[in-house]
């Protein structure tokens, strides 16, 4: 990559302020129920240390709204992040003030502190509110890395405007370089056949991205919610199922595109439809030829929709899936979506996963080691594929071989 890297940096006797995401989901009782992403960080962690450094991380957690809320306090988390390390984890009573100036100066090498979350502060999100704040982190490190992909999207104080406090010192950690790898350099000149399976609820969320894939993709799998969009566009009943009204000439388009491309369009053939949009609710499996009825609304893909994708699928070189293709949180609809994540896990092509929904059901299956990628970042990870950039990656320093290049061109 271009950026300047956490292994470019000398972080011996010196201390490495770093930008992660432990953004991690919790019950009612504030206990942590999937740990990934602090995993995610890890191997960053465990490089600053084995090299000398000490570390200051900083987080968010859920939307406080610029608020102190011990709802969404990072304590739970450092003593998460203890018990992986096998290593304690000092935690701040803040993000910025002379208490947590004095942690963090008295750091020693091989030591680390977790800053409580910055979105207690409205200048995380809104940085031009108090620009002070950015100036209060910055002086928390002498060096900064992020490694925070899913909020590389955010032009925030602590994902992108903070890099400026560091020129020439400010590095994509591990985790961000390996996210780069596979969404950039994998799928900028991806082995073919390159196909693209899309779900999710909405086109609406998803349409820049759509289009942007229509430029690369040798075929494309759509299914969840916005399948019926598509339908309706062909003139097919969908019955009570969501639709974007307002998309249906953009659905048409998109069918036009991939036709005068010839890129391989597969939308569902057979679906599972419900009476009512709940788990238990009485359902059948219906032909979308023969429409869905007016009284039902779809809820997964059927089998013979699973035998197709994974039919078009077997001679994939290159897979990226992002989106469930039903109600994938509903055990009695997440079948479609459960059966595509196995094929993709037992898939020789080299495979891409993004998207919190894909990657729980990634999870239910015990296969996510079997993916060549599983991307942290859901909404940054279509952002980087619709745009090729992110201003969490562009704010970091240019590595030195681009520096070089640059001085003597």
């Amino acid at each position: 990559m271009a950026k300047l890297r956490l292994q470019d940096l000398s972080v011996k006797g010196k201390k490495v302020l770093m930008r992660v995401d432990f953004n991690v989901p919790q019950d009612d009782q504030g206990k942590i129920t999937d740990d990934s992403r602090i995993l995610a960080a890890l191997p960053s962690i465990h490089y600053v240390l084995e090299h000398g450094g000490s570390l200051v991380l900083m987080s968010h957690l859920g939307r406080p709204n610029g608020q102190k809320n011990e709802k969404y306090s990072l304590a739970p988390v450092a003593k998460r992040l203890s018990e992986l390390l096998k290593k304690h984890v000092l935690m701040a009573p803040d993000c910025t003030g002379i208490e947590v100036q004095r942690l963090a100066h008295g750091l020693k090498p091989q030591e680390i502190l977790l800053l409580e979350n910055l979105r207690f502060y409205e200048a995380e999100e809104n940085p031009e509110k108090d620009p002070s704040f950015i100036t209060q982190l910055a002086s928390l490190g002498d060096l900064y890395v992020n490694d925070a992909f899913g909020t590389a999207h955010r032009a925030h104080a602590s994902t992108a405007l903070i890099a400026q406090e560091f020129p020439g010192k400010a590095a994509a950690g591990l985790l961000m370089q390996k996210e780069i790898k596979f969404l950039g350099d994998t799928l900028l000149n991806p082995k073919r056949p390159f196909y693209a399976i899309i779900g999710g609820a909405k086109i609406s969320s998803k349409l820049g991205v759509l289009k942007s894939l229509l430029k690369k993709v040798d075929g494309l799998l759509i299914g969840g919610g916005m399948a019926y969009t598509f339908f309706k566009a062909q003139g097919l009943k969908i019955g009570k199922s969501i639709c974007e009204d307002n998309l249906l000439n953009t659905a048409k388009e998109i069918l036009e595109e991939c036709s005068a491309k010839q890129i391989k369009l597969l939308l569902p053939v057979d679906l599972v439809v419900a009476s009512e949009f709940k788990n238990d609710s009485p359902s059948q499996i219906i032909d979308i030829i023969n429409g869905v009825p007016d009284s039902f609304e779809g809820m997964d893909i059927g089998p013979k929709t699973v035998e197709s994708f994974n039919y078009f699928l077997k001679d994939a070189a290159t897979i990226l899936w992002n989106g469930p293709l039903g109600v994938a949180e509903m055990p009695n609809f997440a079948k479609g979506t459960q059966e595509i994540a196995k094929t993709l896990a037992h898939s020789q092509a080299v495979t891409i996963v993004g998207g919190g929904d894909s990657i729980a059901a990634l999870q239910a299956t015990g296969l996510s080691d079997q993916i060549d990628h599983v991307s942290t970042g859901g909404g940054a990870s279509l952002e980087y594929l619709e745009y090729g950039k992110l201003p969490g990656v562009e704010a970091l320093s240019d590595s030195i071989e681009t520096v070089k290049t640059n001085l003597f061109s």
